[in-house]
Protein backbone atom coordinates (compact mmCIF):
# COMPACT_ATOMS: atom_id res chain seq x y z
CA UNK A 1 0.00 0.00 0.00
CA UNK A 2 1.15 3.53 -0.74
CA UNK A 3 0.65 5.20 2.38
CA UNK A 4 1.39 8.74 0.69
CA UNK A 5 -1.44 8.01 -2.28
CA UNK A 6 -3.97 7.44 0.75
CA UNK A 7 -2.98 10.58 2.65
CA UNK A 8 -3.92 12.66 -0.46
CA UNK A 9 -6.84 10.97 -0.40
CA UNK A 10 -7.22 12.10 3.05
CA UNK A 11 -6.39 15.64 2.12
CA UNK A 12 -9.23 15.85 -0.52
CA UNK A 13 -11.83 14.38 1.69
CA UNK A 14 -10.42 16.83 4.34
CA UNK A 15 -11.20 19.73 1.63
CA UNK A 16 -14.50 18.21 0.65
CA UNK A 17 -15.51 18.40 4.40
CA UNK A 18 -14.10 21.43 4.96
CA UNK A 19 -16.04 23.17 2.72
CA UNK A 20 -19.34 21.46 2.83
CA UNK A 21 -19.58 21.69 6.64
CA UNK A 22 -20.92 18.15 6.13
CA UNK A 23 -20.18 14.84 6.72
CA UNK A 24 -18.41 13.19 4.01
CA UNK A 25 -19.38 9.47 2.57
CA UNK A 26 -15.65 8.01 2.53
CA UNK A 27 -16.74 4.86 0.24
CA UNK A 28 -18.42 7.27 -2.17
CA UNK A 29 -18.32 7.83 -5.38
CA UNK A 30 -16.72 4.86 -6.12
CA UNK A 31 -14.78 6.20 -8.58
CA UNK A 32 -13.25 8.14 -6.13
CA UNK A 33 -11.28 5.44 -4.69
CA UNK A 34 -8.47 3.06 -6.84
CA UNK A 35 -9.49 -0.15 -7.58
CA UNK A 36 -5.98 -2.03 -7.97
CA UNK A 37 -5.51 -4.71 -5.25
CA UNK A 38 -4.45 -2.95 -2.18
CA UNK A 39 -6.98 -0.93 -2.71
CA UNK A 40 -9.12 -1.99 0.36
CA UNK A 41 -6.18 -2.18 2.42
CA UNK A 42 -5.48 1.86 1.07
CA UNK A 43 -9.40 3.02 1.87
CA UNK A 44 -8.80 1.63 5.40
CA UNK A 45 -5.31 3.39 6.42
CA UNK A 46 -7.22 6.77 4.65
CA UNK A 47 -10.59 6.08 6.35
CA UNK A 48 -8.61 5.26 9.40
CA UNK A 49 -6.95 9.17 9.17
CA UNK A 50 -9.82 10.79 7.51
CA UNK A 51 -12.06 9.91 10.69
CA UNK A 52 -8.75 10.63 13.51
CA UNK A 53 -8.84 13.93 12.30
CA UNK A 54 -11.97 15.22 11.98
CA UNK A 55 -12.95 13.68 15.67
CA UNK A 56 -10.04 15.37 17.02
CA UNK A 57 -10.20 18.79 14.50
CA UNK A 58 -11.14 20.93 17.42
CA UNK A 59 -7.98 20.20 19.28
CA UNK A 60 -5.78 19.38 15.98
CA UNK A 61 -7.07 23.28 15.36
CA UNK A 62 -5.78 24.49 18.80
CA UNK A 63 -2.78 22.77 18.85
CA UNK A 64 -1.88 24.48 15.37
CA UNK A 65 -3.19 28.17 15.79
CA UNK A 66 -0.96 27.77 19.54
CA UNK A 67 2.41 26.77 17.00
CA UNK A 68 1.36 29.03 14.47
CA UNK A 69 2.56 32.50 16.04
CA UNK A 70 1.47 35.68 14.25
CA UNK A 71 -1.06 33.63 11.60
CA UNK A 72 -4.44 33.20 11.90
CA UNK A 73 -5.62 29.39 11.28
CA UNK A 74 -7.96 31.06 9.08
CA UNK A 75 -6.14 33.18 6.97
CA UNK A 76 -3.86 29.88 6.17
CA UNK A 77 -4.41 28.56 2.57
CA UNK A 78 -7.20 25.72 2.79
CA UNK A 79 -4.67 22.93 1.03
CA UNK A 80 -2.35 24.03 3.84
CA UNK A 81 -3.87 24.07 6.34
CA UNK A 82 -5.27 20.66 5.57
CA UNK A 83 -2.03 19.03 4.99
CA UNK A 84 -0.94 20.69 8.41
CA UNK A 85 -4.28 19.42 10.14
CA UNK A 86 -3.32 15.80 8.84
CA UNK A 87 0.10 15.79 9.82
CA UNK A 88 -0.78 17.13 13.61
CA UNK A 89 -3.43 14.24 13.86
CA UNK A 90 -0.79 11.53 13.12
CA UNK A 91 1.99 13.59 15.58
CA UNK A 92 -0.42 13.92 18.56
CA UNK A 93 -2.71 10.45 17.79
CA UNK A 94 -0.58 7.93 15.89
CA UNK A 95 2.13 6.69 17.75
CA UNK A 96 3.24 4.21 15.00
CA UNK A 97 4.08 6.97 12.85
CA UNK A 98 7.39 8.38 13.50
CA UNK A 99 6.94 12.34 12.98
CA UNK A 100 10.23 12.60 10.86
CA UNK A 101 7.97 10.15 8.53
CA UNK A 102 4.94 12.60 8.75
CA UNK A 103 6.67 15.18 8.19
CA UNK A 104 8.49 14.30 5.57
CA UNK A 105 5.15 13.00 3.65
CA UNK A 106 3.62 16.45 4.37
CA UNK A 107 6.38 18.11 2.78
CA UNK A 108 6.13 15.81 -0.41
CA UNK A 109 2.13 16.29 -0.42
CA UNK A 110 2.69 20.01 -0.38
CA UNK A 111 5.14 20.23 -3.02
CA UNK A 112 2.17 18.67 -5.10
CA UNK A 113 -0.79 20.50 -3.96
CA UNK A 114 0.38 23.56 -2.58
CA UNK A 115 2.41 26.80 -3.48
CA UNK A 116 6.05 26.12 -3.35
CA UNK A 117 7.07 28.47 0.01
CA UNK A 118 4.49 26.57 1.36
CA UNK A 119 7.03 23.48 2.56
CA UNK A 120 9.46 25.68 4.59
CA UNK A 121 6.18 26.96 6.63
CA UNK A 122 4.20 23.47 7.12
CA UNK A 123 8.10 22.38 7.68
CA UNK A 124 8.52 24.82 10.97
CA UNK A 125 4.83 24.90 12.06
CA UNK A 126 5.17 20.78 12.09
CA UNK A 127 8.91 20.66 13.52
CA UNK A 128 7.29 23.08 16.79
CA UNK A 129 4.32 20.90 17.16
CA UNK A 130 6.78 17.65 17.26
CA UNK A 131 9.20 19.02 19.74
CA UNK A 132 6.01 20.25 21.97
CA UNK A 133 4.52 17.33 21.49
CA UNK A 134 7.54 15.43 22.70
CA UNK A 135 7.73 13.15 19.94
CA UNK A 136 11.56 14.70 18.73
CA UNK A 137 13.86 12.04 18.44
CA UNK A 138 11.24 9.41 17.84
CA UNK A 139 12.00 7.43 14.30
Amino acid sequence: MNRRRAREYVLKLLFQFEFTGSRVDLFSPQDFWPQEKDAEELRGFAGALFRGTVEHIGEIDRVIQAAAEHWDLQRMAAVDRNIIRLAVYEVLFRKDIPPAATINEALEIAKKYSAPEAGPFINGLLDRVVKEAGRQGER
